[in-house]
């Protein structure tokens, strides 16, 4: 019975060491108990994640969208853009003024020969005097135009992105030359013009104001930052 006694307990020590062995060797996976697994299912659970917030079919980072550029609209800082429409009328106001003063109708006085005449000329019409032949109710569809416009360009401005500048100059601009050459239809039922560009008697460009001039710098400064300046804006 000792000797029996002796076997197993020889057995069990044998066991015991083997089993340390192994596991000093990592060759035997250590139990866990239900107590730790629970633990680690718990610490595992409220491990931080990256908070992602979806749109669509895209997933951004929501640190991401707070660095987005939020759209801040001129407001009250559209009277500095309402001040260079001022600046242009002004100017367009004053020449036509003098042109009316100092020039002779259809008389032209060489400026920079041969490309640069001072003429004095009435359109009845549109830009290239268009419908300038009408019976005269073209006065009061292209005032209504332009007052329209005006209106349009007015309230824009105030709404138009602070950031966007060149847009913001675009629009005052346009605004500017719409109401300078509005007060020439309500007036005198015309649009003075006296800037006369051409190439000798070869070539020759429709004459025009300082209104017309506004007008198409501010349409080609608008399309510029459509082009090239919106999409930045919006990144």
């Amino acid at each position: 019975m000792t000797e029996s006694t002796d076997r197993l307990d020889s057995t069990k020590l044998n066991s015991v060491e083997s089993a340390s062995t192994n596991i000093a060797d990592n060759k035997v996976p250590i139990a866990v108990s239900s107590t730790h697994q629970s633990i680690d299912s718990k610490t595992m659970n409220h491990t931080p994640k990256a908070m992602y917030v979806t749109s669509g079919n895209s997933i951004t980072p929501k640190g991401k969208l707070n660095k987005m550029p939020k759209m801040v609209a001129n407001g009250s800082r559209a009277f500095i853009w309402y001040l260079l429409a001022i600046m242009v009328l002004i100017l367009d106001q004053w020449t036509k003024w003098l042109a009316q003063t100092k020039l002779a109708f259809n008389d032209p006085v060489p400026v920079i020969e041969p490309f640069l005449n001072w003429t004095l000329a009435y359109n009845y019409g549109a830009a290239f005097s268009f419908l300038a032949d009408a019976g005269g109710w073209q006065k009061w569809f292209f005032s209504g135009l332009a007052f329209i416009m005006a209106i349009f360009l007015t309230v824009y401005l105030i709404k138009a992105p602070r950031a966007a500048k060149l847009l913001s100059m675009g629009l005052a601009l346009m605004l500017g030359g719409a109401i300078g050459n509005l007060i020439d239809r309500l007036r005198i039922g015309k649009v003075v013009d006296f800037i006369h560009v051409h190439y000798a008697d070869v070539w020759n460009y429709p004459i025009f104001n300082v209104a017309d001039i506004g007008v198409c710098v501010g349409v080609a400064l608008i399309i510029i930052d459509m082009i090239f300046l919106e999409s930045k804006r919006n990144k």
